[in-house]
């Protein structure tokens, strides 16, 4: 035979060794019981010591807060339940005996609009309501949600194509209203109340934090798609507001929105002028009403000395014309226990409502965009002008007069921003 091949030689001799080496199996090792178990967790007596003394010194330091808490909690309440507000003693003042007292223009029934920013929908849409009587005859209450639905839609677009720098808010202005309408058309109040809870009141807090919150979520996450996020705005608004109707009825027939507007109402939206009177732009021009609810920042609002400014809105209203009206209503002289607002003589007496006072407490921020109204009547009573006051808030229904108020015409020179009036009274005014 030849030699064996080195290699297999030299493993096989390796492989020898290591089996002569291999101790034998020891037979105690197989009868040993190692398997694994499950014992009880065991436990660390000083380390639950420790952490029971740090429970306890916890425990001792909230039952201190507590009683802290509770005590400031207690002198809140005794705070808010002796809390008490700025008023007028109402006594001496001669205030009308009721809305029968004024010369009335046509109006629906007030409504309210309970938990809502809305006052801009319901005071504007009131107005269009009497323009339509006025002008064609029509009695018909119409639809604030209509318009609420479409003018969200409208925000969250401009916010869409202002990438976030446009405001998403519950307030607005009147011209809010005639824009719906030029884009939209009108439906009546029975097509489309625009509230789905069941006791029919408008809460509109759930709404705004799912609206804004997805807005939100655009804005950070920067998906803007107009078209898509629009859509899920309309699903917002639809749950919470239910979907508007693509066709109405009246007297009879069926008519789409637009055509209700066109056909029905027949009212020329640009027949209407919003006014306004200040200091910081010149007189008988077009001018920006700076306000967060001016939130298209629209420049067409005209720009009145408070004489003239004064006049149109008192001379509308005594030839038949109803009137918007907008500005502050938190003064200690509006009372809707009294359903009354005059400027008390120990703010700033009658004679001294000017121009000049009227611009400070615009500049000093005590006189501020808070509330939208409709007039609709005016007397001259008790040696004041005195106008009857269509409100949708909610301090309107603390009086006798459930909606209404009583606005003295110191506090619409003195308080209101602007106004909303048909162009006809506007003659010799407009260039």
């Amino acid at each position: 035979m030849g030699l064996p091949n080195t290699k297999s030689a030299v493993i096989a001799t390796v492989l020898a060794c290591l089996f002569a080496f291999t101790p034998a199996p020891d037979a105690s090792a197989a009868e040993r019981e190692d398997d694994p178990v499950y014992v009880p967790e065991y436990e660390y007596p000083i380390l639950e010591a420790i952490k029971d003394d740090r429970d306890e010194r916890q425990a001792e330091r909230d039952s201190l807060q507590g009683l802290v808490d509770a005590r400031y909690a207690e002198q809140q309440r005794a705070a808010d339940d002796t809390k008490r507000e700025l008023r007028i003693d109402w006594s001496d003042v001669d205030v009308p005996t009721g809305p029968e007292a004024f010369e009335q223009i046509w109006h629906t029934p007030p409504v309210a609009q309970y938990y809502t920013g809305s006052c801009w929908a319901f005071c504007s849409v009131s107005f269009l309501e009497s323009e339509a009587n006025r002008l064609q005859d029509v009695q018909c209450k119409l639809s604030e949600m209509w318009v609420v639905y479409w003018e969200y839609v409208e925000k969250a677009r401009r916010y869409l194509r202002e990438y976030g720098h446009s405001l998403v808010a519950q307030g607005g202005q009147d011209h809010g209203t005639l824009e719906v309408f030029k884009l939209y058309g009108a439906v009546p109040a029975a097509a489309y109340p625009g509230v789905l809870n069941r006791n029919g009141w408008h809460d509109h807090a759930p709404l705004m934090k799912e609206l804004k919150g997805y807005l939100e979520w655009v804005r950070e996450t920067k998906t803007w798609d107009e078209s898509q996020n629009l859509l899920v705005v309309r699903s917002i608004l639809d749950k919470h507001l239910g979907r508007p109707p693509e066709t109405v009825e009246w007297d009879g027939a069926t008519y789409d929105p637009r055509a209700f507007l066109a056909e029905v109402l027949r009212l020329e939206l640009d027949d209407y002028v919003s006014c306004v009177s200040r200091l910081d732009e010149p007189f008988h021009t077009w001018v920006l009403l700076d306000v967060p609810d001016n939130w298209r920042r629209k420049t067409d609002y005209y720009n009145l000395p408070l004489v003239e400014f004064y006049r149109v809105i008192k001379d509308a209203v005594q030839d038949g014309y109803s009137v918007v009206i907008g500005g502050d209503v938190s003064e200690p002289g509006r009372d809707g226990k009294q359903d009354a607002a005059i400027i008390p003589s120990w703010d700033i007496p009658s004679e001294h409502i000017n121009q000049a006072s009227r611009e400070l407490r615009i500049v000093n921020g005590t006189t501020t965009d808070d509330h939208g109204v409709h007039v609709v009547g005016f007397t001259r009573y008790g040696g004041r002008d005195w106008f009857l006051i269509k409100d949708s808030n909610r301090s309107s229904r603390l009086g006798r007069f459930e909606g209404i108020y009583f606005f003295d015409g110191d506090f619409i020179k003195l308080k209101m921003l602007g106004f909303l009036v048909h162009k006809d009274r506007m003659q010799g005014l407009l260039p």
